[in-house]
């Protein structure tokens, strides 16, 4: 599966549904919560102003990225895209892959729409990939993941201490994992 882009398809959750982020979704609003140090705060694109050009290249190089899946987040209700969830970078071999997910969108945050698009792209990883396991990692002060991320199933393999740079000190990471337990392995 590996030398063929993955085809994602639409998948609508109760509030929400998840498709490609495309690259009309680079837009003003886009813009605004990859340069909010309040949106950015627990991610390494803080690192990196953006501005339109490099937003629509790095969406542009994602959607091209054969191990990696690249989706929007968006409203039902009001078909607002709210944040971006990505799936990758998948290992074909073991059957892994990493999530990571931002909610934008500074109205809807501490309102489960985090949660539920993990839990779409969780069923799609295990039902439609056959991926093994997933991982995740975020920042110890990031409540708002790990809630996120606990609701869902995924359970804490570890912390890796004092090991990211934020805000002028350094910071925990917790390392979060999760088995797809319906899926049984050959082994080694």
């Amino acid at each position: 599966m590996g030398d063929k882009k993955i085809l994602f398809p639409y998948i609508q959750g109760e509030r929400i549904y998840v498709r490609e982020v495309s690259l009309t979704d680079i837009n003003e609003d886009y813009y605004k919560w990859m340069n909010d140090p309040e949106v950015t705060r627990y991610t390494e694109s803080r690192f990196f102003p953006s501005d339109m050009d490099s937003l629509t290249e790095n969406v542009h190089q994602k959607l091209q990225d054969r191990n990696s899946v690249f989706l929007a987040i968006v409203r039902s209700d009001t078909e607002q895209h709210i944040g971006n969830i990505k799936l990758g970078p998948i290992d074909w071999t073991h059957r892994l892959a990493d999530v990571g997910v931002l909610i934008g969108d500074k109205n809807c945050w501490g309102k489960g729409y985090a949660t539920e698009a993990i839990g779409l792209v969780v069923k799609f990883a295990f039902q439609e990939l056959k991926l093994h396991k997933l991982t995740a990692g975020f920042y110890a002060a990031n409540k708002g993941s790990e809630k996120a991320f606990l609701k869902n199933g995924f359970v804490v393999e570890g912390t890796r201490t004092r090991h990211r740079l934020c805000e002028g000190s350094y910071m925990d990471t917790v390392i979060l994992g999760l088995l797809n337990e319906d899926r049984t392995g050959t082994g080694c």
